[in-house]
């Protein structure tokens, strides 16, 4: 080794003074600030496809009337929603966190078309199930529906849609048959109560965004909701993932 040298990085000046080399760069796209950056980009884009796939539907839907007896066409104006739901979900479970290798828009689009088939033949019956109730719900006093009747309805809906809940995120991310992502959704309501519990808590928020603002507000967060039921349902998809896959 020379006189003028001490190592990999150091210099040493001719008087002996030691000095460091240059440090070496993190990586790019290493940092807090580029996974940050990443993760707004994915939202951004996830929500932006969420909303084109599902305006077919939540454009018409926007421009009803809310009165009881649109109830049915407001439903059909949901059912574009369920796929595009599915796709996000996928999109945001396969996120990366490196600026360098961001493919939201492939992921989405790769998640609707393997999963929108799947998700319909659940989503779809809830949907109906849940209008129906909601018919009632809104009939409830002219038609004579005692009080207990409807507060077993809403118990049903609620359950209802915690089943879904478990159901879109299993059929989202695992090639199950419709039946069985049915059956794993019902035995997981039991079995991860704390899953079941956060998933409430994100549907609740959404209703309060919704009552309190607007339904395009709500919209807008459509994608950071659904961010949050993959972060609740985290032991539910490593349990399935555990169990019930090779």
């Amino acid at each position: 080794m020379s006189a003028n040298t001490a190592g990999p990085g150091r210099t040493v000046r001719p008087e002996g003074e030691v000095r460091p080399g240059p440090a070496r760069g993190r990586a790019f796209g290493a940092g807090p600030l580029a996974r940050a950056a990443a993760l707004v980009y994915t939202l951004l884009v996830t929500e932006g496809l969420l909303l084109l796939t599902s305006a077919p539907g939540l454009v018409p839907l926007l421009l009803l009337r809310a009165d009881a007896s649109n109830l049915p066409l407001d439903a059909a104006c949901l059912v574009p929603a369920g796929p595009a739901a599915s796709a996000a979900l996928f999109a945001l479970w396969r996120r990366s966190g490196d600026l360098a290798d961001l493919h939201p828009a492939a992921a989405f689009w790769r998640g609707y078309r393997l999963n929108a088939a799947g998700v319909l033949r659940l989503y779809v019956p809830w949907l109906a199930g849940a209008t129906m109730v909601a018919m009632a719900l809104a009939h409830g006093p002219a038609s004579g529906v005692p009080g207990w009747w409807r507060a077993l309805l809403v118990v049903i809906v609620a359950a209802g849609t915690l089943w879904l809940a478990n159901a879109m995120v299993i059929t989202s991310l695992f090639a199950f048959r419709a039946a069985d992502v049915a059956r794993l959704a019902a035995y997981f309501l039991g079995r991860t109560p704390l899953v079941a519990l956060g998933n409430a808590g994100v549907v609740i928020a959404g209703a309060l965004v919704t009552a309190f603002a607007t339904e395009p507000v709500a919209l807008l967060f459509a994608a950071v909701g659904c961010l949050a039921l993959l972060a609740s349902s985290r032991p539910l998809i490593k349990q399935v993932k555990e169990r019930f896959t090779a």
